[in-house]
């Protein structure tokens, strides 16, 4: 057996494929076009962000699993998966810990201007004090654009710690699990976007979906509104965003993904006033990593002695494949 790895994981996950017989071997650039020349015989996949797409799984014959180091599964092609009979999972919740806490870090940094405070201090410009105006984030209100493991730990932190108000919005969760979390249930975008202080978003989807933050629906924000997205790139109008804070219409924003990444050198975001920006790193801590590659690890093992292996991902249109209990 031997396992292909498009990107680094946890050495942890190596060592244990390693202990029980699977090889691994790295693709030697993190490209897809890499991975379609790179990828040959392996039996089993570990990728990150950069998902694996219908060429890579025409490009491998033997390839039997795609383990998927995250929750999200909009970068691999799963139906193409299927109809070749290779089995997809992912890591649901593994990394909302880590992801929550660069929520809240980042909430904390816009409303304080931290960033900002950082570069005027080596600058030389100390009369940024004065100038600053920061926001409390106690008793505002919290707007949380979907409401699954990430958005709930995010809930607890700000509404426990912080003394923040919270409401959500997310269609599919039923009212007994926002009661459950001390959570207000708003029953339209619309609602939620007029009356939060600070709106991070935490709503899965596809590439293809509309925004949800686009230019109509900043109008809806409070004029000294945070944004947050730790979520997917594609929730948010890059270009509507950039606008907004030229205009000065947010106090602020927070990016740890994007439509496009790396997001373009030309992108107008990057130009944007009062915004902060990293590098789709939100599950990047070493607790989520070693959690995240070991779960991957033990997939790529299950599937190797004809186990079903953990969190399955399975397109509704096709049944569940044929595996050993």
């Amino acid at each position: 057996m031997e396992c292909f790895i498009t990107q680094p994981v946890h050495e942890a996950a190596i060592a244990f494929l390693n202990s029980h017989g699977v090889k691994t071997r790295y693709a030697t650039k993190p490209d897809m076009q890499t991975v379609i020349q790179e990828i040959g015989t392996a039996d089993a996949v570990i990728t990150r962000d950069l998902g694996f797409d219908k060429q890579a799984i025409q490009a491998a014959p033997n390839l039997k699993i795609i383990c998927c180091h995250g929750a999200g599964t909009n970068r691999i092609d799963v139906d193409a998966a299927y109809e070749r009979g290779v089995l997809v999972t992912n890591t649901p919740g593994a990394n909302s810990q880590s992801v929550a806490e660069l929520t809240v870090g980042l909430m904390l940094a816009s409303a304080r201007r931290i960033c900002e405070a950082d570069h005027a201090v080596r600058e030389g410009r100390w009369s940024f004090r004065y100038a600053a105006q920061g926001l409390e984030l106690h008793g505002k209100t919290l707007g949380l654009i979907g409401f699954g493991a990430i958005a709930q730990k995010v809930a607890t932190i700000a509404g426990k710690g912080l003394g923040m108000r919270l409401i959500s919005w997310s269609p599919s969760v039923p009212a007994a699990v926002f009661a459950e979390h001390g959570v207000e249930q708003a029953l339209y975008l619309e609602e939620l976007l007029e009356n939060a202080d600070v709106v991070s978003v935490h709503r899965s989807g596809k590439p293809t979906d509309n925004p949800l933050i686009q230019a109509s629906t900043l109008a809806l924000m409070r004029p000294h509104a945070i944004l947050i997205n730790v979520g997917r790139g594609f929730a948010v109008d890059s270009d509507d965003l950039a606008h907004a804070l030229q205009e000065k219409r947010l106090h602020g924003a927070a990016l740890d993904v994007f439509q496009q990444e790396p997001p373009p050198t030309d992108t107008p975001l990057l130009q944007a006033p009062s915004l902060i920006l990293t590098p789709h790193l939100g599950g990047t801590t070493q607790e989520a990593l070693q959690r995240l590659a070991l779960i991957c690890a033990h997939q790529v093992l299950d599937a190797s002695l004809g186990k079903k292996p953990d969190h399955l991902v399975l397109p509704p249109e096709y049944p569940q494949p044929g595996v050993r209990q």
